[in-house]
C-alpha cells in the first residue's frame, strides 16, 4: 500500500506539493492578515485599514510562496544572481497582478456587499491561488529544454 501511495506521489508530486504549500500560503496570509487587521483595528467600515492589514499580509505570504516553489514546487535549477533576480521579479509581478485582483476583491466584498472580512478573505485566496499556479508552472517556474 505504501508502495501505491508512494507512486502516486511521485507522479503527481508538483500538483500535490502546490496544494501543500498553497495551503500553508494561504494560512500564513490569513494569519498575519488577521493579526494586523486586529492590531489596527481594521474593520468592514475601514477599507483603509483593512487594504493595510491586507498588504502587510501579502508581501509576507509571497516571500513565503516565493520560496517554498522555488525550493519545494518547481525545483527552480535557476542558479546565479542574475537568473534569480529575473525568476523573482517574474514571480513577483506575477503576484503583483493576484495582489491587485485580491485587493480589490477584499474592498468590493467588505465594503460595499459588507461581507465579513476573513470570510472575504478566504474566498480571496481561493482565486489567488489557482491563477498564480498557472502563472508559475507556465511562465515562471516553467521546464526550459536544456
Amino acid at each position: 500500500m505504501m508502495q501505491y501511495i508512494w507512486k502516486q506521489y511521485n507522479k503527481y508530486r508538483e500538483a500535490i506539493n502546490y496544494l501543500i504549500f498553497g495551503f500553508l500560503t494561504f494560512v500564513v496570509n490569513t494569519v498575519i492578515y488577521r493579526l494586523t487587521a486586529s492590531a489596527i483595528g481594521a474593520r468592514n467600515d475601514r477599507p483603509d485599514l483593512t487594504l493595510i492589514a491586507n498588504l502587510i499580509a501579502w508581501i509576507i505570504a509571497v516571500l513565503f510562496a516565493y520560496w517554498t516553489n522555488r525550493t519545494f514546487v518547481f525545483q527552480s535549477k535557476v542558479t546565479g544572481k542574475k537568473g534569480r533576480i529575473k525568476e523573482f521579479l517574474g514571480f513577483l509581478g506575477a503576484r503583483v497582478a493576484t495582489g491587485v485582483l485580491d485587493q480589490v476583491m477584499m474592498i468590493v466584498m467588505t465594503y460595499y456587499l459588507n461581507i465579513d472580512d476573513l470570510i472575504a478573505k478566504i474566498v480571496c485566496n481561493i482565486f489567488v491561488i489557482v491563477a498564480n499556479y498557472f502563472f508559475s508552472k507556465f511562465i515562471i517556474f516553467r521546464k526550459v529544454d536544456q
